[in-house]
């Protein structure tokens, strides 16, 4: 943690308080001091004891350390783009804590996150698309950085993602919202996808945020992954074009599309190419009409097929459990947070905050049964 004076303290409170659009007497309120205290405070003028802060953070819904940490510099950077008087969406709240929570472990367990797998794409490269050829290429090196061959299937995409230094969790934060976003730490990256969404448009979101995380953005929300015009945003749109690519790739697409049609005609080859790479109809639809692999009247049809549980038996098709539902994270991070309890570097509670209740207190390691002999390490 660093050494702040009173005025930083104050600045980093007011700011934490404006992001949540609370008004000095609002919190003051919340935390039983008078409005012109609270003005003080955050002038540096008047000091806060340990306890005040304690409230003034539980108020704000922070981490009373968050005021004694240093910020991911692209988080910094982005707030510094907005101005301080923008108020926090919900996704920038949920990455910004991402982001704090994943450095705060890499801080104390390193090893167990991975992030040094972000190293072979700096190492790699790579700049931005400026064409869909170049899009369509850069999904053909981004599975070799996952060491994927060219036509696999991507079955779990979020730990290919953690292959290469990003960490992508998942929570539901409703229906008129952003679809993901994606922040750079100083090593390797956190993405948030919305789970509200079907599963596969959250994996097509997924791989957008992975193209924004190849290309180095720093900061990024995105609002409605694959509706993005070419004409307005360009940058956007070779990215939409980079994740169809990335989960559909071009020469086994090409190859089993006329192959699937042959078979089963166009209703049952969509069936089964989009279960074997995990898309949706849209997806897939798209995917098609960009490598002019069917006509309008075909696309059109194809974004309305449904798969039935009848296709699923006749077509044998394997149903998975679906990817990024609900509150998800990285096995990564669980697994870096469960090895810190298990060398009681921190407490079971704080645990089970990380880990956003996925765990119960019954599921995390057992304490440690002490001898009563071990005092004499800490005494003597």
């Amino acid at each position: 943690m660093a050494d702040i004076d009173a005025r930083m303290l104050g600045e980093r409170i007011r700011d934490a308080r404006k992001r949540v659009d609370m008004s000095q007497e609002d919190l003051g309120r919340a935390v039983g001091l008078e409005r012109t205290m609270v003005n003080k405070v955050e002038a540096g003028i008047r000091r806060v004891t340990a306890l005040e802060l304690s409230d003034i953070a539980a108020a704000l819904g922070v981490r009373m350390s968050t005021f004694f940490e240093e910020p991911t510099p692209a988080l910094v950077s982005h707030r510094s783009s907005q101005g301080v008087d923008t108020v926090d969406s919900q996704i920038d709240a949920l990455l910004a804590k991402l982001a704090s929570e994943v450095e705060f472990i890499a801080k104390l367990e390193g090893r167990e996150l991975g992030l040094e797998a972000a190293d072979v794409v700096a190492q790699a490269g790579i700049t931005p698309p400026s064409s869909n050829a170049e899009a369509e290429e850069l999904a053909v090196s981004a599975r070799a950085l996952m060491r994927l061959s060219a036509d696999e299937p991507i079955y779990q995409l979020s730990d290919k993602a953690a292959s290469i230094g990003l960490l992508a969790f998942s929570r539901d934060i409703g229906k008129d919202t952003a679809d993901a976003g994606t922040i750079l730490l100083r090593r390797g990256g956190v993405s948030l996808v919305n789970s509200h969404m079907k599963v596969g448009r959250r994996r097509l979101a997924l791989a957008h945020e992975i193209g924004h995380y190849l290309v180095s953005d720093e900061y990024t929300v995105d609002w409605r992954v694959a509706a993005h015009s070419d004409s307005a945003v360009p940058m956007e749109s070779r990215l939409d074009r980079f994740a169809r690519a990335l989960l559909l790739p071009k020469d086994v697409v090409s190859s089993e599309w006329q192959e699937k049609v042959d078979l089963h005609e166009e209703r049952g080859a969509a069936i089964q190419l989009a279960s074997k790479f995990r898309v949706d109809m849209a997806t897939l639809a798209t995917r098609l009409n960009e490598l002019g692999l069917a006509d309008s009247d075909t696309i059109a049809s194809v974004r309305g097929f449904r798969t039935t549980q009848a296709d699923m038996v006749e077509m044998n098709i394997y149903v998975p459990l679906a990817e990024l539902d609900g509150t998800t994270m990285p096995r990564n991070f669980a697994r870096a947070v469960l090895q810190l309890v298990r060398d009681e570097r921190i407490s079971r509670d704080r645990a089970l905050e990380l880990l956003q209740g996925t765990f119960d207190e019954t599921d995390l390691p057992p304490i440690r049964v002490r001898r009563p002999d071990e005092i004499w390490n800490f005494v003597s």
